[in-house]
């Protein structure tokens, strides 16, 4: 177990590799009651939810969700979330857990401009698990009545689990089909019990980070943060740039204008060393000894899918370049790294 935010959390229960490849291959079941539930209701829901977060939220059906994020002024991240549209005036965020505080109070003080809408700390009503992996829909079905294997990717509908009352919602961090089920912390063991009778491995959270990693997928507090934008981060699909005003749009379109000095890229090691986070990365020039500090490795490690050290860095923009060769600095000695494509690893489709 691992403290992190307020809560004790498990870094793995029987091997971190076994969990990992367990979502691979079949199913793994995640606590995710950490994170935070914050919703927005009232007549201007719509309107505050389009000026407050990224995304185009007026595309939302009720009963869809979207990834989405909360900008600051200068398009750097606040948060990223995902956003789910309970009915047409009625929102639910899904947020980092390290931010709930934060979030909420950010929300609240931009809401003041709306005539009629306001933002809830949710989070104590819902605890949240995660059942992801190519047997996930398998395992769940059994469960519900809810038609699962119907369900649209990013989609949501209520119903009973193991005779829990809650919502599920195709969604998922692991680069895998899968589900994630909100229901009251208070019978959550119930359906915990039922998914892991029914097959799902419990995981903790050295395979979810491996997992979205391998995906390609940015951690907030890593590889995002206040500091970093959307078009930096590669993440320009979370952006609505045909909804008009929102928090942020002024400073990334000047940027997507004017162009960026780094990105956010993925790499693999071309010499025998795992990275870790934080350790400088040298760029430029066509030999060691012409490159020069260009950032920091952001997020590492050698993951059991690939066998293989991969991480996430951002290089300068002219160096990001699949293909391109830099040297990560670990302990003081200089390991020479490629940029490769994102995702490492993409799952199978049917």
């Amino acid at each position: 177990m691992a403290a992190s935010s307020g809560w004790d959390l498990p870094l793995e229960y029987v091997g971190a590799t076994h969990e990992h490849l367990a979502v691979r291959q079949s199913a793994g079941l995640f606590d995710l009651s950490h994170l935070g539930e914050l919703e927005i209701a009232g007549k201007d829901a719509l309107a505050a939810v389009q000026m407050l977060c990224s995304n185009d939220a007026s595309k939302l059906q009720p009963g869809q969700a979207q990834y989405s994020a909360i900008f600051t002024e200068r398009g750097t991240f606040v948060d990223d979330l995902i956003l789910f549209r309970l009915r047409g005036d009625h929102f639910l965020l899904v947020v980092n857990a390290a931010n709930i505080v934060t979030d909420y109070n950010w929300i609240a003080e931009r809401l003041l401009v709306f005539g009629d809408a306001i933002v809830m700390d949710a989070t104590s009503r819902y605890a949240l698990l995660s059942v992801q992996g190519p047997a996930a829909s398998r395992i769940v079905q059994p469960l519900t009545g809810v038609d699962v294997a119907s369900m649209e990717r990013r989609s949501f509908a209520h119903g009973e689990f193991a005779t829990v009352r809650g919502t599920i919602s195709r969604t998922g961090y692991t680069g895998e089909d899968g589900f994630e089920i909100l229901v009251p912390p208070q019978q959550a063991d119930r359906v915990w019990q039922a998914l892991t009778a029914g097959g799902a491995t419990p995981c903790g959270t050295e395979a979810a980070d491996t997992l979205r990693l391998e995906a390609g997928l940015c951690r907030f507090g890593e590889d995002i943060d206040d500091s970093t934008t959307a078009l930096e981060a590669g993440l320009e699909r979370i952006v609505g740039w045909g909804k008009g005003e929102f928090i942020g749009a002024a400073a990334l379109q000047a940027q997507k204008a004017s162009g960026f000095s780094r990105r956010l890229v993925g790499f693999e090691m071309m010499e025998p060393g795992i990275p870790r986070r934080g350790d400088d990365v040298y760029a430029g020039g066509t030999s060691a000894a012409e490159r020069r500090a260009a950032g920091i490795v952001t997020s590492a490690a050698q993951t059991p899918t690939l066998q293989k050290s991969v991480g996430l860095a951002y290089l300068p923009a002219e160096s990001a370049i699949v293909g391109n060769d830099f040297d990560v600095d670990m302990g003081g000695r200089r390991i020479r790294a490629r940029v490769a494509p994102l995702p490492f690893y993409k799952r199978a489709r049917p």
